[in-house]
């Protein structure tokens, strides 16, 4: 069952477990400095209602910083949206939290080695995600969290055949960056990936494991769906491109 507007509850999560470089207010507008990193840590957030001139002060400073003028929309937001949508934005990105307890994960042992907990990454995690568009500037993402972390590697056919993030802040453990090799997939490395996920979870205390994903990834939402995690939230983001 879907529960969208329980959201903005991940939103510290999410800047924990995949922090900006930095963060700037601009009145009730949060610019954050991405370093190359993604939309997540360059989007900016706004907390309360803005004027049409406060956020072309917002786009001119994230030009500045040479990042293209880009919103986090959350729920409850209509307002924002129609705003921007008014001043040239286009949607871009709709995405879905996933979430469930640890325990709905490690009902199942998991095969031996075929998932492992390392930090710092492995050489070989780095190519795994080099190949799924994830360089060294999300790298230094997960480098500079200062929360519990992890990540994970898995193995198939005795080879590599996965890797991932995983960083746990205030009693919920979010995963970040799942990639399997393209001649690994469809074998069920992904749900044991999951369940690696959520033992680690459980060493942590934590209480959630949470995952996000593009409503345009129709093969890992049904993945997480068929795990049984359930959408908790959703947001999108503006863009003038």
């Amino acid at each position: 069952m879907s529960e969208v507007g329980t959201a903005p509850k991940y939103h510290d999560v999410v800047d924990a477990t995949w922090p900006a470089l930095r963060k700037e207010n601009l009145g009730p507008i949060t610019l954050r400095v991405g370093a190359g990193g993604g939309s997540r840590v360059s989007a900016a957030t706004v907390e309360a209602a803005v004027s049409s001139a406060q956020v072309a002060e917002a786009e001119a400073a994230m030009q500045a910083l040479g990042q293209p003028p880009l919103f986090m929309i959350r729920d409850g937001q209509e307002d924002l949206d129609k705003q921007l949508e008014n001043l040239g934005y286009q949607v871009m990105d709709p995405v879905v939290l996933w979430s469930c307890p640890p325990a709905t994960l490690t009902d199942v042992a998991i095969p031996r080695v075929t998932t492992f907990c390392v930090w710092e990454p492995l050489a070989i995690q780095h190519e795994i995600w080099a190949t799924g568009g994830i360089g060294p500037e999300r790298l230094a993402v997960m480098a500079r969290a200062t929360c519990a972390k992890t990540s994970l590697l898995g193995r198939w056919d005795d080879k590599p055949a996965a890797t991932a993030y995983v960083g746990c802040h205030a009693g919920t453990a979010m995963l970040h960056a799942l990639e399997v090799l393209p001649h690994q997939r469809r074998k069920g490395v992904g749900v044991w990936m999951m369940r690696q996920a959520a033992y680690w979870a459980a060493d942590q205390g934590a209480t959630e494991l949470v995952v996000i994903c593009t409503r345009a990834n129709a093969g890992a939402n049904a993945l997480y769906a068929s795990l049984g995690m359930r959408e908790v939230g959703q947001y999108h983001y503006r863009i003038k491109r």
